[in-house]
């Protein structure tokens, strides 16, 4: 389903009222189109979902225990040095102390005479705080707060003892284990190798889809496919053997269908001959003459069915000028004495089958000459492809009867003269033509008061 078929579909369940199909609709909206991308969805949705998951087990429980020791750890030193100042007796004994200490716990101590404690800070981590909170309260029975430092990982512990103010500045490295950015980045990169691992597995099998693809849509447009290599997993090569096998069956009854109706066409046309040959011999007699126009109409009947039944199915496609085909034809056809206009545009190269383009065309020419006085021929080209127009000023075809006249042998026209309608053949072929080349042909309403018939051919 294209966007443009879900924009319809989500309109009109909007103006239905129909919420489970918008519903629906929005998710097919969102999911990825191609086979790659919602292969890759699959890959890589389990694979978010185990991260997230084991990030938030990490943090939920290794971080916070880990957090919880050493928070209790730089406590506990606290603790103790608080414990060992009781002991010095002498401003010398407390200096030799705090600096001992700091060697020892990695923590700057700073004892402030005098001092007295200030309001309390929020510190930049709320849970981290938190934690130093709690472990303080075990360790620590003095007023203390807790705050930041010039270290965007440290903190700032001021405690209240009887002589002043004890400054602890804990280094970052006393609070975050390294342990943390390595099983982040651990996860992390083991997600993106396994990612690039399944892009390039899953490119690979949808290659072999995209080829297949391809070449069932050159099959289907009358190109010339060359063998198709089997690869991929074992449901693509049963894909591919099918399109193979089917391949070459519609090969093989194309080349027997054209023998067969050759050697028609040699048994009809002997016969047909001979009758002419004898009706020369027989005079100018008005019923020779009569007999001679009944076959001459046999003669064009018999070959307007050969010409439906054998199609261009022999024909190899080639690389053409769409512009300087339309020009070719459009000089042969006012040879012949139809008035056309041709406006053939730029030059455009696309692989089709010439002669069975020429028919086609020419078929639809003719068409328009027979119900017209003035044919316009323009070449447009289109988004996917060209578009080659043909309208005329005759009286056109009601918009009920443009799908009946692509049957084969039928006839708007009442009476059976072929001079004034043909036998019913001309738009069943040029449509069959363009159908083999993967177009189409719609029969418009023509600017020009009459019909136009646009031939869509897909590059």
């Amino acid at each position: 389903m294209t966007a443009h078929e879900i924009d319809a579909e989500l309109t009109w369940a909007e103006a239905e009222g129909e919420p489970e199909i918008r519903r629906r609709l929005w998710i097919k909206r969102v999911l990825p189109r191609t086979m790659f991308g919602r292969s890759l969805l699959i890959v890589v949705l389990p694979l978010i979902l185990l991260q997230a998951i084991a990030a938030w087990v990490f943090y939920d429980r290794h971080w916070a225990a880990v957090s919880w020791r050493l928070t209790t750890g730089v406590a506990g030193d606290v603790g103790l040095v608080i414990e060992a100042l009781k002991l010095a007796d002498s401003p010398a004994k407390t200096r030799r102390l705090l600096e001992s200490a700091a060697k020892v716990t990695d923590l700057g101590l700073t004892l402030k005479p005098g001092d007295r404690l200030g309001p309390p800070l929020p510190p930049d981590d709320a849970a981290l705080g938190d934690q130093f909170t709690q472990a303080m309260q075990g360790r620590v029975s003095l007023p203390y707060r807790i705050g930041t430092t010039a270290d965007p990982h440290g903190v700032l512990i001021e405690v209240q003892l009887r002589g002043g103010v004890l400054a602890v500045d804990v280094p970052g490295k006393r609070l975050y284990s390294p342990t943390t950015y390595i099983f982040v980045m651990w996860m992390v990169g083991s997600a993106l190798v396994l990612l690039a691992v399944a892009i390039v597995f899953l490119r690979n099998q949808v290659k072999s889809l995209r080829r297949l693809a391809a070449a069932a849509d050159g099959f289907g447009k009358g190109r010339p496919v060359p063998f198709y290599k089997i690869e991929g997993a074992v449901e693509i090569r049963q894909a591919a053997l099918a399109f193979m096998t089917m391949r070459d069956r519609i090969q093989r009854q194309i080349r027997q269908r054209t023998q067969m109706l050759a050697g028609v066409s040699h048994d009809l046309r002997t016969p047909l001959t001979r009758m002419k040959l004898a009706l020369e011999f027989l005079g100018n007699d008005p019923a020779v003459e009569g007999l001679k126009s009944d076959v001459g109409e046999m003669e064009r009947m018999v070959h307007g069915y050969l010409d439906f039944a054998r199609g261009e199915g022999t024909e190899e496609p080639v690389e053409t000028d769409i512009s300087l085909l339309l020009e070719d034809l459009a000089a042969a056809m006012r040879r012949e004495g139809t008035p056309l206009s041709v406006v053939a545009g730029p030059e455009y190269l696309m692989p089709v089958r010439p002669n069975a383009l020429r028919r086609c065309l020419g078929n639809l020419i003719a068409n328009a000459r027979r119900y017209g006085s003035h044919v316009w021929l323009t070449g447009l080209g289109a988004a996917d492809g060209i578009d080659i127009l043909i309208d005329d000023d005759g009286p056109g075809i009601p918009p009920e009867e443009r799908g009946r006249v692509f049957r084969p042998f039928v006839r708007l026209d009442a009476s059976r003269n072929p001079f004034t309608g043909g036998v019913g053949l001309g738009l069943t072929i040029a449509r069959d033509v363009a159908r083999s080349h993967g177009g189409d042909i719609r029969l418009e309403t023509s600017p020009q008061g009459g019909l136009r018939a646009r031939v869509h051919l897909p590059r």
